[in-house]
């Protein structure tokens, strides 16, 4: 089949997001400079440089996890390791703002080293995050969507040397969360090494 997304589709649900996958899931933790914490999943996240170290993550409306990273400059991204899936999936709730997630699905907030934004204590690792950029997003027409992404430098990381084997993350270990279509999502259960080739004439 062939679908030009301008016009919509034949399917019960956006294929698109099926496509594109699995997806990491970036756990945004911010605080205001009121002081109140918020907690989210995207799954619109990833990282997108290396040096300079960025992240990114996108918002389908202006919700508290931008405002309050736009207004601290600040945030942080952790990983969502499977034993945190149902914390990290109540934390998705649509409450009400200013409501804390840590304290709605019974997580710690722990202080960072060099922001104020806090991370999630029980989170195999943290990113520190400084916000450099909060851009709304449009499509090709230049029209203005309700999407927002906010990219961030990471000056910080932080790494539960439970899941460190030899120096390495061992992915069997921290078992990362990614989001997948629909409402699936989906745990890393096997790994396998390649090595780039090197050019032959």
């Amino acid at each position: 089949m062939f679908y030009q997304p301008k016009n919509g589709f034949d399917l019960p649900h956006n294929p698109l997001k099926a496509i594109v996958t699995p997806r990491p899931i970036g756990w945004i933790g911010t605080r205001s400079n009121e002081g109140a914490l918020n907690l989210a999943p995207y799954s619109f996240f990833n990282i997108v440089s290396d040096n300079p170290p960025l992240v990114m993550f996108s918002s389908s409306g202006f919700k508290d996890s931008v405002a309050f990273a736009e207004e601290s400059g600040e945030f942080t991204a952790n990983m969502a390791g499977e034993h945190l899936a149902k914390e990290m999936n109540a934390t998705s709730v649509s409450a009400p703002r200013g409501t804390s997630e840590f304290e709605y699905a019974g997580l710690t907030p722990a202080p960072c080293e060099l922001i104020k934004a806090p991370r999630v204590a029980e989170a195999y690792a943290a990113l520190e995050c400084i916000v450099v950029e909060v851009k709304r997003l449009h499509g090709k027409d230049g029209v203005l969507s309700e999407t927002y992404m906010v990219i961030g430098e990471v000056v910080g990381v932080h790494i539960d040397e439970a899941i460190l084997v030899d120096g390495l993350i061992d992915i069997a270990r921290s078992r990362p969360v990614s989001r997948l279509g629909y409402m699936d999502f989906a745990t890393t259960d096997k790994v396998y090494e390649m090595s780039r080739p090197k050019w032959e004439e």
